[in-house]
């Protein structure tokens, strides 16, 4: 079981299932969302359960080549899901999660669209487009 949250607690979360290690994403897009990198780990979305969700929102990803949508809190501004429609899973921003987490990053992608201001970290293994 985990668990997990925006700032404020507006939204809460818990995921009776396992978590998929961590993706960080550079696409330009992503990095408006997040203000930097976004790290998603992922979950089934059957295992995802809402304890307080008073304050989700979710907006629709304009640029988004799989017209996802994404997951915030309208009262504190936490940046916490992406989502694919049709999609057995969900993608949780791994900064809200209750610690210890068990998961570590394992890869990024779109890191042809990397910000100019940060190196890409050449220990973790890259792709310049979506990983298959």
């Amino acid at each position: 079981m985990h668990s997990g949250r925006c700032i404020c607690g507006a939204v809460r979360f818990e995921v009776d299932g396992p978590l998929r290690d961590v993706l960080l994403c550079h696409c330009t897009e992503c990095r408006r969302w997040a203000g930097h990198v976004w790290a998603a780990t992922a979950a089934q979305l059957e295992d995802v359960r809402f304890v307080e969700d008073r304050g989700l929102r979710w907006i629709d990803s304009p640029d988004s080549a799989h017209d996802a949508r994404r997951g915030f809190c309208s009262e504190c501004g936490s940046s916490l899901f992406w989502q694919a429609p049709g999609r057995d899973r969900i993608s949780i921003a791994p900064g809200c999660l209750d610690e210890p987490t068990g998961i570590w990053t394992f890869g990024q992608i779109w890191t042809a669209s990397a910000g100019d201001y940060y190196e890409l970290d050449e220990r973790i293994p890259s792709h310049e487009r979506e990983a298959d």
